[in-house]
């Protein structure tokens, strides 16, 4: 058995305890711009009937048990994003929480089975006014921190600048050379289309690649990358495929109300003009949890709960943003592990990526 990694040796602390100290400011800057802002700070519960839907993200899982010994399923949430939500649906027009989530399967330089998500909700506004909030707090982060500058493994960028605003579309076009929307059919995707497009460009494609497979190579091979160099880069009007939780646009609806911010090739925060039609959303659930059943062999609960709120939730704009992922950028720390106060124990044995 490997002995997990001592992070709380004095000597390793020292090195880290500037950084830690740097969170802990950054963490009240941001507190005090959602203050500012009229936001609400909630707390949502882990526990979850369904820890969300997404086809790639897999969730950690447990069972609880009542009084009477009858038992049951709970997950820990993948995102607070259902109950905060629900909470919209309740009455709170804008509202904010930095949660504690958690993912399977996913330890790298950039990622933790346990971290920090900063998520926040607007009602009745816009997906748009989420772009001038996220130039704000990567401004206020900087100041709380007291650089100039984010970087992370030689890339640098200005926090200050206004962002870059790239549609998918174009970043295909300018990074691999694939005219994306040519790959479209209505809101599906045309899977030998795009692959045909990306072998072309020297990307592997699998022969049982799903559109959506290519289209992730081609995004994490190609573009991620490329973005958010010397400024932050704010990706805009994702593919429908691309955007289970998202409002197709009013002017187009085979694009999404989604968008990703990106500083330094780091994928730092994504953001939605929220569906709330339920019937819709219940279909790309019962699709996604379909096609994880058939690449994972399992599948999480649909939340019924939270389609029934879904029903109630006024028209609203949501963005969820890694918080530890930013920290890193504003210290330049090169390992999220440098980030966290205290990290998940290391089972198996050293740092990954």
């Amino acid at each position: 058995m490997s002995t997990p990694s001592r992070w709380w040796d004095p000597r390793r602390y020292a090195d880290r305890r500037p950084i830690l100290l740097a969170r802990s400011r950054i963490v009240s800057a941001l507190r005090a711009w959602f203050k500012d802002e009229d936001f609400v700070e909630v707390e949502t519960p882990a526990l979850q009937v369904s820890p969300g839907n997404e086809l790639h993200l897999h969730a950690f899982s447990t069972e609880i048990i009542a009084t009477d010994g009858r038992r049951a399923d709970l997950h820990l949430h993948t995102s607070p994003e259902f109950a905060c939500k629900k909470l919209l649906a309740a009455g709170e027009p804008r509202l904010f929480t930095l949660a504690r989530v958690f993912r399977n399967r996913e330890r790298t330089a950039l990622h933790h089975p346990e971290f920090t998500m900063l998520e926040w909700y607007r009602a009745n506004v816009p997906y748009t006014v989420l772009m001038d909030d996220c130039a704000a707090l990567l401004a206020a982060a900087a100041r709380a921190a007291g650089v100039v500058r984010f970087s992370w493994r030689g890339a640098t960028a200005d926090p200050f600048a206004p962002p870059e605003r790239l549609t998918v579309a174009a970043a295909f076009a300018r990074h691999a050379g694939i005219d994306l929307i040519a790959t479209l059919d209505g809101t599906s995707g045309n899977r030998d289309a795009l692959a045909a497009a990306a072998a072309a460009r020297g990307v592997a494609v699998a022969a049982d690649d799903s559109w959506s497979d290519v289209f992730t190579r081609v995004m994490a091979e190609r573009i991620e990358r490329r973005l958010g160099f010397e400024r932050a880069t704010i990706l805009t009007d994702y593919p429908i495929p691309e955007a289970a939780l998202a409002r197709p646009k009013p002017e187009d609806g085979r694009l999404a109300e989604r968008f990703e911010l990106y500083v330094c090739g780091v994928e730092l925060a994504n953001a939605f003009g929220e569906l709330t039609d339920p019937a819709e959303q219940r279909r790309r659930f019962t699709a996604d949890m379909a096609a994880k059943q058939r690449l994972y062999g399992t599948a999480v609960p649909i939340d019924e709960d939270f389609l029934a709120a879904l029903a109630l939730m006024p028209e609203a704009a949501g963005i969820a943003l890694g918080l530890d992922r930013l920290v890193m950028l504003a210290t330049g720390a090169p390992h999220i592990e440098h980030v966290l106060w205290a990290p998940v124990a290391d089972v198996f044995g050293g740092e990954s990526g």
